[in-house]
């Protein structure tokens, strides 16, 4: 199956620069002194990211007709509800590691920055497995729906995460020494005249190693929509570059959205439904973003209803949620490197 793309050379380099810009000017002119990032300066950053995408994709739209255009705004709100359930696994992986609200961005900074290379990969291997083998897609499919249905259930179950506890993490502290005292903004600091592994560190690994886990359903939903490599590369990445200011805004509300899950269990299994019966069913990419959208929005919605019905769950959420994290630790050993 030959795939086909909008992307020249000199718009990946001229992408790919871009990305790098940005990225140099975060780190080293708007966050260079570690800061609590405010919801103000949250919800700011946000527009820039959301109007830098909406302007990308009116360049599309411009340069290459509206079927590119549709896909990477498909492709784009897919990757951005998606992120959202991220949030409420960072929240949680900073509250088990006891992470200062102030160096919280450092974390999330290196965190996406290596998202960025892993996901250009997964794309890529996405792409070049898709083109020699289509019958791959089914596979996908498959599992797309199969993950919508188990978000749901856990949803239904009230089943929540615990990286802090997986099993990744604990090999990785066997093999590597750590401490559990955090040493400022270091990943890694001396003790006892050796060098180990911080809480910021540990962390830095969870963040990774849970946006690996979500790419594993984003970027095959996004093929879904589009196989070309461009596109999907390019909604990932605007998605993603928008995470970190999405989190410090919605980070203190995320129990509000109760029912977000349905509604991403949802997109899941229409994308999936979508791709397995893609040689039989042919859905346009206007239905496709229709049909997500109608999703995420209704979702939200009966999020804010259920809120407003139900004003102490919300409220009491955090605050149970501390105080289980707090027992847990109380209830641990000081690990020694």
């Amino acid at each position: 199956m030959e795939i086909h793309s909008i992307g020249s050379p000199g718009l990946w380099a001229g992408f790919i620069a871009f990305v790098l810009a940005m990225l140099a000017l975060d780190l080293g002119v708007f966050h260079r002194k570690a800061h609590v990032v405010k919801v103000r300066e949250a919800a700011v950053w946000s527009a820039i990211w959301v109007g830098i995408s909406l302007l990308f994709n009116l360049g599309v739209l411009w340069r290459f007709g509206a079927q590119p255009a549709t896909e990477f705004l498909t492709g784009y709100l897919i990757e951005k509800s998606l992120s959202v359930d991220n949030i409420f696994i960072f929240v949680v992986i900073f509250g088990a590691m006891k992470i200062p609200a102030i160096y919280q961005h450092r974390v999330l900074f290196w965190g996406i920055l290596s998202a960025l290379v892993l996901r250009a990969a997964m794309i890529f291997a996405g792409v070049a497995l898709l083109e020699r083998f289509h019958w791959l897609i089914y596979v996908f499919g498959a599992f797309l729906v199969v993950t919508g249905v188990k978000l749901y259930r856990d949803w239904r179950k009230g089943a929540e995460a615990h990286p802090e506890e997986s099993r990744v993490l604990g090999m990785i502290r066997r093999v590597l020494p750590s401490t559990t005292q955090l040493h400022g903004p270091h990943f890694f600091a001396r003790e006892g005249g050796r060098w180990l592994a911080t809480p910021l560190f540990m962390a830095l690994l969870l963040v990774e190693l849970t946006d690996v886990v979500f790419a594993l359903d984003s970027i095959p939903a996004i093929f879904a929509v589009t196989r070309d490599p461009f596109i999907v590369f390019t909604s990932n990445i605007f998605a993603i570059l928008g995470l970190r200011s999405l989190f410090f805004l919605l980070a203190g509300m995320v129990d509000r959205f109760h029912y977000l899950k349905v509604g991403l269990a949802g997109i899941l299994a229409f994308v999936g439904l979508k791709m397995a019966l893609v040689d039989v069913v042919h859905v346009h990419p206007f239905v496709s973003l229709a049909v997500i959208a109608a999703m995420l929005v209704a979702s939200i919605l009966a999020s804010f209803s259920y809120a407003k019905r139900h004003p102490g769950a919300a409220a009491s959420a955090p605050a149970e949620r501390e105080a289980r994290e707090v027992a847990a630790h109380r209830g641990q050993p000081v690990e020694e490197a």
